[in-house]
């Protein structure tokens, strides 16, 4: 669980899992594409064909209150976009 934080589960790539087979997840900043797909296949138990990483920046948010602005930053944090080999599935609800 150290490299895989959390999987992305929104409609947009709810879409492309069941179309392109292709699965979002929020990995460790460190990690690379080698230690992101043994980690896909080991907790899943499926078979990766490709990974895809993103790093984001985090962003600026301000806000106002009663004792005025207040400013900070989003964290930043990776994204891996897995895409699986052959009949494979993913299903982030069985467990609910």
């Amino acid at each position: 669980m150290g490299i895989i934080i959390k999987p992305i589960v929104t409609e947009k790539l709810t879409a492309q899992g069941e179309k392109l087979n292709r699965y979002g997840f929020v990995v460790d900043r460190k990690a690379n594409k080698l230690q992101i797909k043994e980690a896909v296949e080991k907790m899943y138990g499926v078979s990766v064909a490709s990974v895809n990483t993103v790093n984001y920046h985090g962003k600026r948010k301000s806000r106002f209150t009663k004792s005025g602005l207040l400013r900070g930053r989003m964290n930043h944090f990776k994204k891996a976009y897995v895409s699986l080999a052959g009949e494979d599935k993913i299903d982030f609800y069985s467990n609910i």
